[in-house]
């Protein structure tokens, strides 16, 4: 299956080891291709690396996750350019769907989740992903 992460649950995995979130990034980067887009890991570099994480997890251990991430996945271009959810930050996942064939994105965003399905690919929360398995 060829999924994507929303950047928030990518945050929640990284800070909360024993989350949901985490559980779905461990078994998708064993069982699942991962796809993601350059502007996808700016995003989440910039998010990740803001100083009010400090108090949860060590710089290093974010800068590794990051590195996790980054090796997991296949890094794609996106040739789809939309404005349809209502979050316009959010289109860059529906575009990379698109572009990169996915299956599936995984958030816990409000504004993607009602969009479910689109264009064929689902997008469901960690919980949801997860009791696939």
């Amino acid at each position: 299956m060829v999924v994507i992460f929303d950047n928030n649950v990518l945050v929640s995995a990284v800070i909360l080891k024993e989350s949901l979130p985490r559980k779905a990034w461990n078994i998708a980067s064993k069982n699942d291709q991962i796809i993601s887009s350059k502007a996808i890991l700016a995003e989440l570099h910039q998010t990740i690396l803001r100083h009010k994480f400090d108090k949860y997890i060590s710089l290093e251990l974010r800068l590794e996750f990051i590195f996790e991430v980054e090796a997991s996945s296949k890094i794609l271009p996106v040739s789809n350019n939309l404005n349809i959810c209502r979050d316009p930050k959010d289109n860059k996942y529906l575009e990379l769907a698109l572009s990169g064939c996915a299956d599936c994105i995984i958030t816990g965003d409000n504004d993607l989740l009602v969009l479910h399905p689109f264009e064929h690919i689902s997008i469901v929360s960690p919980q949801d992903y997860l009791s696939k398995f």
